[in-house]
């Protein structure tokens, strides 16, 4: 496709005017009817020019090396990530919150760490021995988290600081605005330090109960490295020689099998896991037959602002990348066990956890949407399973809470309908995505939100979830091209701890 630089043009805006009232302003061209469209309907053209004007290039991995699987290091990486024994009760491992078949997450609304019923059932059936999860969050996909350069989880609190990110890595480790001298040489180095912390994701309540994360990291590298605190836990024990093959090295077990060399071969398979090879890269590469017509509807609704038209979703999905790595709150339904916020503690407050900064209350990152159609269910508590739920929350974000809990909150959810006492779980969830939503409405009226209201209906909220459908690299649908990312379930690893996943029939993912 041709591309051209600058402001959008006057030609740009004749392309673009989807608005009646915009085009009458600006003198644009108006279509047959009544509905305000342009008279020049190439939509090939139109996305030509918005594609041009917002730099996109349709590959979020163009200029970024990043390791293959084949390579030794995402190999050691691939069997730390599936291996139980970085749990503390070993009976979690990164995968159980993280499966390549499972679109690279869990396919749950909330995950469930430790203490599951079946440690190696992932996915839909998965249940804590409580029968509730009480992990807070929805697990984002590991996919393609190497791209992102400001900031790791919901909240960002593992974050790059100072100027081209020349300020080191700030983790939970530091205080807010610090670089935690520990954390590494990349954020998802810095990440893989700290589900194995968490009571709730991997450590368990009995493991190094009381410890600090340095101490917990320490008894776990010393667990597969058969010394210190960590001595005769495993058997068989073979860890030693995968970590020695993969950094090439004969150094002694506690120098060599450290929790920096653990997190740096996790960091290093996590790099590898990048899926961009998509239908929209395709068509922004020069294939215009790579989007069938309602996709590219679909795109040009996505990547016009709501002032010329469009649902302006790339105001915060923005770039290759589809995120701008920035925090906002879109009010999203909260329900769950919560982290601690609010006058109870069921709240999840988000990025203000981390600044401190009441204005930062309800905002999580915007998550990248390659591959989105494959990560639901959607939102940091997974509220919603379908996009275009997604879509329709963003026409009016109060009418969709209450909706949502209208018909039944979490017991809509698969996770929780078959509970008993489902309508009696979480109580105070209504009133808290209230806040959220009186929070959004606050910042629209004061211009603070860049989340505006949609007018869009159901032939465009199709397209648009057509579109998104076409951010999908097929290979994360297929298992044969996905096995170099999953141990091999003949195997067991070095310690007979891997974990073969099965899904709630019994069969392999």
């Amino acid at each position: 496709m041709k591309y051209s630089t600058g402001l959008i043009s006057a030609t740009a805006l004749a392309l673009l005017c989807f608005n009646v009232q915009i085009c009458a302003q600006n003198g644009g061209p108006r279509g047959p009817g009544n509905d305000g469209r342009p008279a020049n309907n190439n939509i090939d053209e139109q996305l030509d020019i918005l594609i041009a004007d917002l730099n996109l290039s349709g590959d979020a991995s163009e200029n970024t090396d990043f390791p293959a699987i084949e390579d030794p290091l995402p190999q050691l990486g691939r069997t730390l990530f599936f291996s139980k024994s970085l749990g503390g009760g070993l009976d979690s491992a990164c995968v159980s919150c993280h499966h390549p078949s499972l679109g690279g997450a869990d396919a749950l609304s909330l995950s469930v760490g430790v203490d599951a019923f079946n440690p190696d059932l992932l996915g839909p059936g998965r249940i804590h021995s409580s029968g509730l999860p009480l992990v807070p969050r929805n697990a984002p996909t590991v996919f393609n988290s190497g791209l992102y350069t400001e900031g790791l989880f919901w909240d960002s609190r593992v974050e790059h600081l100072g100027p081209n990110n020349r300020g080191g890595i700030r983790t939970p480790d530091s205080a807010f605005g610090e670089a935690d001298p520990d954390a590494g040489d990349s954020l998802l180095i810095a990440q893989a330090k700290f589900p194995v912390t968490s009571t709730e994701e991997m450590k368990t309540e009995e493991f190094e109960s009381g410890s600090s994360n340095n101490q917990i990291r320490g008894h776990l590298a010393a667990r597969l490295g058969d010394y210190g605190a960590g001595a005769g836990e495993l058997s068989p024990n073979v860890w030693y020689d995968a970590f020695a093959e993969a950094f090439g090295s004969n150094l002694p077990a506690q120098e060599l099998v450290t929790y920096a060399s653990i997190a740096t071969a996790l960091g290093a398979y996590e790099d590898s896991m990048v899926f961009v090879n998509n239908p929209w890269k395709q068509y922004v590469e020069g294939d215009l037959n790579a989007l069938s017509p309602e996709q590219k509807a679909g795109a040009r609704i996505f990547l016009t602002t709501t002032r010329q038209g469009g649902a302006g979703c790339v105001s915060c999905h923005s770039g290759d990348l589809f995120s701008d790595q920035r925090h906002h709150n879109v009010a999203f339904p909260q329900f769950g066990p919560g982290k601690g916020n609010g006058a109870n503690g069921a709240a999840d407050f988000g990025r203000e956890r981390e600044t401190s900064r009441t204005r930062d209350r309800f905002d999580f990152r915007t998550p990248s949407l390659l591959n989105v159609a494959v990560t639901a269910p959607y939102g940091h508590a997974g509220v919603y399973s379908s996009l275009r739920d997604v879509v329709r929350h963003y026409q009016n974000p109060r009418n969709s809470i209450e909706e949502f809990f209208d018909q039944g909150g979490a017991c809509t959810l698969e996770q929780f309908e078959q509970l008993f006492d489902c309508a009696e779980l979480y109580p105070t969830a209504r009133r808290i995505s209230r806040s959220a939503v009186t929070n959004l409405e606050r910042e629209q009226d004061n211009g603070r939100s860049r989340l505006r209201p949609l007018r869009l209906n159901n032939r465009e909220v199709d397209q648009v979830v057509a579109f998104l459908n076409a951010l999908t690299d097929p290979c994360i649908e297929d298992r044969n091209c996905l096995s170099p990312w999953i141990a091999p379930e003949s195997e067991l690893g070095p310690d007979g701890q891997q974990l073969n996943a099965v899904n709630a029939s019994g069969e392999l993912l």
